[in-house]
């Protein structure tokens, strides 16, 4: 495995356990972190990222412990925060330009190289000569997988990268990941199922700083074979029926009512349905484990 972390934790000054005894083995390729705000995804990505250190644990990315020497995976590091700053009012290609001689490419020639590639692979080559302050959301973050790629990393990070994107520029955005993650570890933090369906081979979910799955989506969903059920109901009846059943989630009809998904080791009663599991439904009922009927 590329990525291994072992034991990890960090509880912060004010008393949250942000980490909690996280092991995971990462491979090549998209994996994909998933879990609502405030289940640790963050801590545990800048932690990677050697921006803060845990209290315990090991991090090792290939040859290189990470937690005992942070300068030999940052120069093999990509990482894209959920926030990262104002841009100043120059065109990206000038932006691109000062970011690779920050990185230490001293040769103009080979800026100029691998600026082309990083822009050409962004979808930003025919904006390359706008102003980064004037682009959409979509557009920087874009740019900022253009940035972080002009090292050439070997483990990219993108914490939450869609949140706040309109459908194209998601679909856009996804679709940059997706090329630069056939040839690389990259790490894919989000609370939005749909995503890591989409690009991730692999992924973990994570909550209270403990990771509570981790493998394939298909993996998931075959353990849930026989065990989800759905039934549509009023509107009015939801908590009757969440006392009764404990739902899993809904979703509204055009009618006004709801269609229920319920986790049961067997039929509850004859009013419900089988179903065949989905990637959410892997996602809830690690989340709502502890407080299910099974």
């Amino acid at each position: 495995m590329s990525l291994q972390i072992t034991d990890l934790t960090k509880t912060y000054k004010n008393g949250v356990k942000a980490l909690d005894g996280v092991h995971l083995e990462i491979g090549k390729g998209m994996f994909g972190l998933l879990g609502p705000n405030g289940a640790g995804k963050s801590s545990l990505m800048r932690t990677i990222a050697t921006l803060q250190q845990p209290d315990s644990g090991i991090i090792k990315f290939r040859d290189i412990d990470v937690l005992n020497d942070k300068m030999a995976l940052r120069k093999v590091l990509g990482y894209l925060p959920q926030e990262f700053g104002v841009y100043p009012n120059i065109s990206a290609a000038e932006l691109l330009d000062y970011f690779a001689q920050l990185k230490g490419i001293g040769s103009k020639v080979d800026r100029k190289k691998i600026i082309q590639e990083v822009l050409e692979i962004t979808n930003l080559y025919d904006v390359r000569d706008k102003s980064v302050s004037g682009y959409s959301g979509g557009m920087k973050q874009r740019f900022g997988i253009a940035q972080l790629l002009l090292n050439k990393p070997q483990l990219i990070i993108v914490d939450e990268p869609t949140a706040g994107l309109d459908p194209a520029e998601r679909q856009r955005f996804l679709n940059v990941l997706r090329e630069i993650g056939t040839d690389n570890t990259v790490i894919f933090s989000t609370h939005i199922v749909d995503d890591v369906r989409e690009l991730c081979h692999e992924l973990a979910i994570l909550n209270g700083g403990k990771v509570l799955y981790r493998g394939t989506a298909a993996q998931g969903e075959a353990m849930l074979v026989g065990k989800m059920w759905t039934k549509t109901i009023n509107r009015d009846a939801f908590e009757a029926e969440n006392q009764r059943y404990n739902i899993i989630s809904s979703n509204y009809n055009p009618d006004n009512s709801l269609n229920i998904r319920l986790y049961h080791e067997q039929r509850p009663d004859e009013s419900v349905r089988e179903v065949k599991p989905i990637l959410e439904d892997v996602y809830f009922v690690n989340l709502k484990k502890e407080n299910l009927h099974v």
